[in-house]
């Protein structure tokens, strides 16, 4: 299935692109030139948490956003069981599309491992790395996991599927005021039926689910990416990602890191902080 709707041109400002995957139909942008940045996204979101990252760097860089397939304007296709492992996939065949080469990825909340598992692969072609509030190892802290098997769990899978609960509870209660209603309509538009919200009902049980491909990962990303350029980029009062238990695993992996903390932000950096990530991603990449 496909979604219905438009966004509105003031807040989203860009063409909308469609490719073709072997899983099925995605939606991504394609604005500006310059650099290449290709940004991933995680869950409950969709390209519209990188709107205000686009629209600052879209005069200096090429800036690439994909909706993952059962989120945003992507489609809903159905045999796609929505595993980090089969998103990892598609957006390789979307970089291969476009022939991105010499691209920065930058992953946020499950992006993070997504970009970072089509990067490895792509090494070669890889500028440089940035990141905020993720992982790209396994996810044992009791509190992630507990949230998986509690999101898991059939009365839960009902609200996320019946009531929208990762949008309505977990998302838009943490942004607040850092968006207006109609900002907030268009996280709740792309997810507008149970049908349409299947992915993001599958998506937590990944927390545990996916230990093998984040295990990999682990390896992978010092041993393949270790020495790229890389920025960090952390909402330092993040209850997911906490930093500090994360940075120092961050700083490990990469040889050439820079570290911008973002005191008052939490898990979603992009709304809480945009002009100092788009200032931190200029800094460090611009030619």
């Amino acid at each position: 299935m496909m979604i219905d709707f438009a966004p509105d041109r003031k807040l989203y400002p860009f063409e909308s692109r469609w490719f073709d995957s072997a899983a099925g139909r995605v939606h991504y942008i394609d604005e500006g030139s310059g650099p290449t940045i290709l940004f991933c996204h995680g869950s409950p979101t969709w390209s519209f948490l990188y709107r205000h990252l686009v629209a600052d760097l879209r005069d200096r860089f090429r800036c690439v956003a994909i909706d993952n397939l059962g989120f945003g304007l992507s489609e809903r296709p159905a045999g796609f069981d929505y595993t980090i492992a089969e998103h990892t996939t598609v957006l390789g065949e979307l970089i291969d599309h476009l022939r991105l080469d010499d691209f920065v990825v930058m992953g946020h909340d499950w992006g993070g491992p997504i970009g970072l598992g089509a990067a490895t692969t792509r090494a070669d072609r890889v500028r440089g790395i940035v990141l905020g509030n993720t992982a790209f190892w396994p996810i044992d802290a009791f509190a992630n996991r507990a949230f998986s098997v509690l999101m898991n769990s059939r009365p839960m899978q009902r609200r996320i599927l019946e009531r929208n609960f990762l949008v309505e509870r977990v998302l838009l209660p943490e942004l607040g005021r850092s968006v207006t209603e109609t900002e907030a309509a268009h996280y709740r538009a792309v997810q507008p039926t149970p049908a349409a919200r299947r992915g993001l009902a599958l998506t937590p049980k990944e927390i545990r689910a996916a230990g093998p491909l984040l295990k990999q990962l682990e390896h992978d990303v010092p041993a393949l990416l270790g020495k790229k350029p890389a920025l960090a980029v952390w909402g330092m009062r993040d209850p997911v990602f906490r930093p500090k238990p994360s940075l120092p695993r961050v700083r490990a992996a990469f040889t050439d890191l820079e570290v911008v903390e973002l005191p008052h932000a939490r898990h979603y950096i992009q709304e809480h902080n945009p002009s100092a990530i788009a200032t931190a991603i200029a800094k460090r990449f611009q030619d």
